[in-house]
This record gives structure tokens, sequence and C-alpha cells, in this order.
């Protein structure tokens, strides 16, 4: 007799349908799973055989049957435990040991353990996502996954199991089919852990990441040891708004996926922020592996990634990010197959001026020679500091300075700074997009939204076509100088969301993009 199921595999960020055929016939006993299974999948047969016997009911592994598994499509590789269930039922209906159900609309989905019991399965939200949008009526998930699969539910009715036992007596009307509701709870806010007011001095680089923050846009810091690089840094995650539904939604399919989702908390509410170290592989950056897995430039989607050291990482694991620096997203090309990861993440960067740190410091001596100070500095490509918004140096602190008690504005007062100028951006962009692809800050704008957004008055034109000559700007600059310019405007407390970018908006943008330019070796 045969029997069929519905299921699902996670591919990479992607969803796509499993159906899973069982057939028992009289002959010599055999067990087979076929379909393209990976060892995980091979070993279910002994999971399902003893959660099956465990659970009351005649063992596929003593039954003189010739027992073949089908996942279907067969030329699509198959991986991990999520079969486990949707097998061991498909199982009990060919061998007459439940009854028959309605299966067309009903995904199943959970790892069995060898006493019947149910295991959570990494990837449960990018699923529910993708059933709801392809007709099913019900998901049935292990219990420690349905709160997850359920925040992305509206007509997905989620099912909770606990065990086999539980599956089998919904499935055959012996108990009543209870669909898990999701009610979001009110998450406070996590406080920084550095404040903007706790830092001081630094007003030039404050600004710089107040632009950034308001605009989407990637910073590098260039300062010596010691002059608060990474404090700023850190601090930085502090003033960023929080993250909206669906990008909420977006965040927490990765981290699902990637099965670093926090325990307890389904909905990812809080920005990411990632700082690998510098040794990190190409791999471990960008993501990759046999079965590719999204890297930190992913799971920094919507938030921060932040690179200290930055010309201490390996050459092409900092070349691999032009790419997703340009486009918000990165491909990953294997023998399996080619994924697109989404990588829409704001770059802070931070650096020295040479390889001893002391270049232009006012007391301390700088030892390296000039050839050194080259190759230091040629670590970073021009097309990657191309690709860089905002570059701006970070002077050492005096005594005065840092023993400074006077108010500093703090993160808090910051971050309604950059809700104010992100409310204009969403409200510029709204029309737009109705039509085309979401831009939520200036940063993700293109040529046609730099065209029509991004006016110049006369005096702001003559100041841009002397800088683009003076400097020597490519064309990715001059694009990024207008986005810029148009986030400054942004800022200004007068400024609406049609507003004409002005000379003093512009000039503030050329100081930031020409810092580096300006700096002597």
């Amino acid at each position: 007799m045969l029997a069929k199921l519905f299921s699902a595999a996670v591919f990479g960020l992607e969803v796509f349908p499993v159906e899973v055929e069982v057939d028992v016939n009289d002959g010599l006993h055999s067990f087979d799973i076929v379909g393209l299974p990976d060892p995980a999948i091979k070993e279910s047969k002994q999971r399902v055989s003893s959660a099956i016997l465990n659970s009351g009911a005649k063992s596929p592994l003593r039954a003189n049957k010739k027992i073949t598994i089908h996942l279907a499509p067969a030329n699509v590789k198959k991986f991990g435990s999520y079969y486990d269930l949707p097998i061991a039922l498909g199982y009990l209906l060919a061998s007459n040991q439940m009854p028959a159900f309605a299966w067309d609309k009903k995904l199943f989905i959970g790892e069995l353990n060898l006493e019947g019991k149910l295991r959570p399965v990494p990837g449960v939200l990018a699923i529910a996502l993708w059933a709801q949008e392809n007709g099913f009526e019900y998901l049935f998930v292990p219990q420690e996954n349905a709160l997850e699969a359920a925040v992305a539910a509206q007509k997905l009715k989620v099912i909770p199991l606990t065990d086999l036992i539980e599956a089998v007596f919904m499935l055959s009307g012996r108990k009543e089919i209870k669909s898990f509701s999701y009610s979001q709870p009110e998450y406070g806010r996590k406080l920084p852990e550095i404040d903007f007011s706790q830092i001081h001095g630094q007003a030039k680089i404050k600004r710089a990441l107040l632009v950034a923050a308001s605009g989407g846009h990637n910073i590098l810091m260039i300062g010596s040891p010691g002059s608060g690089k990474t404090l700023l840094a850190k601090a930085f995650w502090g003033i960023l708004p929080d993250l909206s539904f669906g990008e909420a939604l977006e965040v927490t399919k990765i981290y699902s996926i990637a099965n670093l989702l926090p325990l307890g908390k389904p909905l990812m509410v809080e920005r990411p922020f990632r700082s690998p170290h510098h040794s990190s592989s190409l791999a471990a950056l960008i993501g990759g592996g046999t079965w590719p897995q999204p890297g930190e430039i992913t799971l920094a989607h919507r938030g921060v990634l932040f690179l200290d050291e930055l010309p201490e990482f390996r050459r092409d694991a900092l070349e691999s990010l032009r790419q997703p620096l340009e486009e918000g997203e990165v491909c990953v090309s294997r023998v399996n197959g080619r994924l697109k990861f989404p990588s829409k993440f704001i770059l802070v960067a931070a650096m020295n001026p040479c390889p001893c740190g002391y270049l232009g410091h006012p007391q301390k001596e700088c030892q390296c020679a000039p050839g050194d100070i080259i190759r230091y500095r040629k670590k970073i490509s021009g097309p990657l500091l191309d690709r860089i918004d905002l570059i701006v140096e970070v002077p050492p602190l005096s005594f005065d300075e840092i023993h400074n008690k006077s108010l500093e504005s703090t993160s808090l007062e910051l971050r309604d700074k950059v809700i104010q100028a992100r409310q204009k951006q969403n409200k510029r962009f709204a029309e737009r997009n109705k039509k085309s692809s979401s831009i939520l800050t200036n940063s993700e704008m293109n040529l046609q939204d730099i065209e029509d957004f991004c006016l110049l008055d006369h005096e702001a034109e003559a100041i841009l076509k002397k800088a683009v000559e003076k400097f020597s700007l490519s064309a990715r600059s001059y694009h990024r100088l207008l986005k810029i310019s148009r986030t400054i405007a942004d800022l200004d407390d007068e400024a609406s969301a049609s507003t004409i970018i002005h000379s003093s908006h512009l000039l503030e943008a050329l100081q930031y993009k020409t810092d580096l330019l300006e700096m002597k070796y």
C-alpha cells in the first residue's frame, strides 16, 4: 500500500516542498530511503523504527515487508532530520496501523527520538512563511518550534506536537486538533552597554556616526590605539531604531535557519551586532560550506557588522565584501547549487593609521618606515574604500577632554534624531515602494532615486563640480556623496522630506568622504 505526505526542505534561505512517499509491499524484508538523502536521513530508519515500536505500533524493522521511502523530487539533495515525523506517519498509514486522513493541505516536520518524542528542528519560521504562501492550512511541528512558527502564521494553523502518539490521535480524530496562537509580548528595549554620554569629546566622530545610522551608511574610523574607535563602534548600536515587524521577520528567518535563535525569543526584535575576529576565514565572513550556511555579513543583515583592525583581515575576505556592500546580497556558488543570502548591513570598520598606530600622534613618534605605511594602507584596496561612505580620523584625546564632566548627548537623544530622519525617508520612498522593491534608507537608493531625490541648489552644484575635479572622485563616490548629503539634509530639523540639498549639507558630506585623501603618510 502507498501513502503520501507533504514536508519541506531548507536549502540556504530557500524552502521547497518535499513529498514523502511510503510504499509497503509483500516481499523479502528491506527498508530503503531514496531521493538523494544525506546520512542524517539515512539514519532515520533506526530512529523512526524505534520511535514507532516504543509508541506501541509494529516496527518496520520487524515487518516481513519491502518498505521504500521516496523523498521527491528525486534530483534534489535532502539533508537534516525534518522528515522523521512524515516518514513515521506515512509508514503507519501504508501498513494500515492508523486510519486514512486528508493530507493534501497538511505539512509535517520534526525529528523523532527513540522514545517517540519530537525534537525541534531549525528553519521552522522559513517553512511556516513558505507554507502560508503556498496554500497549506495546517503545519504540524514539534512543540518547541510552535512559538517560532506561529509568529508568521496568519491563515496557517500551527499544530504543536509532543510525540508520535499525539500526532496519530489528532489525525485519526481521537484527539482535538488545537492550533497554537501567538501574541507578541512586550519586549523591553535592551539598553546599550555603552551610552554615547559616557564617551567624552570626539564630537565630529559622533556626528559622523549619527549620519551613518540615519542613512544606513558605511563608516571607517582611522585613529591611534586608545583613541576610542572600538568604544564608539559598540555605542553605535544603541542609536539605531528598533526593527520593524517586516525587518524582524527577515532577521529571524536567517537566525532560525542558522540555528542561532535565542531561547524563548521567537522573534528577533533587536538589530544584530556582529563583530567577527580578524582571523575569520572567507567562508565564515560571507557564508559557504558544502551545504552553504549564512556568514557573518548575512547574520548582520539589517544590523551592524563591526570589523576591528580592518587591515588585519585576510585580503580575499575583505575583497569579498565588494558585492554585498554594493548590492545588499551575496551569491555563494557551490557544486550543489547557487544561493543568494541577504546582506544589507551597516559596515562599521576601524583601523590604525600605520602598523605601529602612531602616525600623526601629537605626543608619540611613529616608528614605521614610509614603505611599511604604504604597504599597510594597500591592504585596503581602492575599490573597497570607494564603497565606504564616511571615512573619519579619530584623534587621541587630551586629559582635559577625557576628564571633562560636561553633559553629552545620550544614546536615546541621538536615537530620536535617527528615527526622525528615517521617518522622512520612509515618507519619501512610500510611493516608490508600492511599485518596486522596498527602500528603507538613503543608502539603498538607486540611480533613478538619486536623480529624483538628491536635487542640489546652484551653489552646491558648483562645489560638487570642483570636488570631483580636485579629488578625482569616481562615479560611485559621486553618487554616494549625494546620498550622504541627502541624509545630512534629513537630519536638519527644518528640512522636510522633499527639500533641496544645500551647500552646507554637501560640504559636511565632502569632509567625511575626503578625510583619507588628505591624511599624509
